[in-house]
């Protein structure tokens, strides 16, 4: 009886910790798609500005460059 009891408790933790953890995924995919949303605008303003301004083009990588040493 014991022993049947004991493995109820277990199974119940399990099924509590899978909601914890299929929450947590739902809430990091949820995440992900609005980092794939705000890399997609940024591919955008990015291609809006190599065409509005040409000199943009080739001072971009410079500009990333000096962001990253900043760090």
């Amino acid at each position: 009886m014991k022993d049947l009891l004991i493995l109820k408790e277990q199974i119940a933790l399990i099924d509590k910790e899978i909601k914890i953890i299929s929450e947590k995924i739902d809430l990091i995919d949820k995440k992900l798609n609005k980092i794939e949303e705000i890399d997609l605008e940024i591919k955008a303003i990015k291609l809006f500005l190599k065409r509005v301004f040409p000199d943009f083009k080739k001072e971009f990588p410079d500009i990333l460059k000096k962001l990253s040493s900043m760090e």
